[in-house]
């Protein structure tokens, strides 16, 4: 493998430092949400985990559409990365979301709109992964990556949207939100610095692990394609 270029150096090093001073607003600088306490704190993890999954899934979409067009293997590697780094931080988002629901909804799990259409969408790409296992011929399988990544990331908006379109008791961090919601909080000054900062930080973070993602796709398809070589 090629030595890393010195920006992505240079953002393991930001990512790194980023992460603990978000870590440190997170947990110390921002104050104490009134009502719900110091779990309120897994939001400003939570939220950022969530919108990294899907630029991932985004970019995916966009990889699919370029392979369509060019026919080039290097998007169908770009999209397997952007969908395995979305499902990554996804899961951590549900996982956050469980930890933040046992003290206020009393519960791991409830049939709520959005922790159902969130798990719809990380199983749909779930099933994309297992699928593309299948599926030998390089061609074949990038051509069916794009496709089911453009028609897949219907889950994305649907999932986001769930708790602007039905009556649910998942709170709107940013924006209003239904007012039956069990966990609603209105962010102080303090708050939004912490919360955006976290939304940045997580931002890089994920940018990073895609190029080290995709740098060792790249790395995989030239074993495969020394494989096919051999055999024929």
């Amino acid at each position: 493998m090629k030595p890393q270029p010195l920006i992505l150096k240079i953002l393991n090093w930001v990512s790194g430092i980023l992460l603990v001073i978000a870590t440190y607003l997170a947990i110390i600088w921002a104050p104490t949400e009134a009502v719900m306490g110091d779990v309120q704190r897994v939001f400003y993890f939570h939220v950022a985990t969530g919108w990294v999954g899907m630029i991932g899934f985004l970019l995916a979409v966009f990889s699919g559409i370029m392979y369509l067009i060019k026919s080039d293997l290097k998007w169908d590697t770009i999209g397997l990365a952007g969908i395995e780094i979305g499902l990554i931080f996804s899961f951590i988002n549900i996982v956050t979301g469980s930890i933040w629901a046992r003290p206020i909804w009393n519960t791991w799990w409830t049939w709520d709109p959005r922790l159902v259409t969130a798990t719809i969408m990380e199983l749909v790409y779930l099933a994309y992964l297992m699928l593309r296992q299948g599926i030998d011929d390089p061609i074949r399988r990038a051509r069916f990556g794009a496709i089911y990544a453009i028609l897949g990331f219907v889950s994305v908006p649907f999932s986001f949207l769930s708790i602007r379109i039905w009556r649910t008791i998942h709170p709107v961090v940013v924006g209003s939100g239904d007012p039956g919601a069990e966990g609603t909080f209105d962010m102080t000054p303090d708050m939004q610095t912490a919360f955006f900062f976290s939304l940045f930080t997580f931002t890089v973070f994920g940018i990073t692990l895609l190029w080290h993602r995709i740098r060792i796709g790249q790395l995989q398809d030239k074993v495969e394609q020394k494989k096919l070589e051999l055999m024929s």
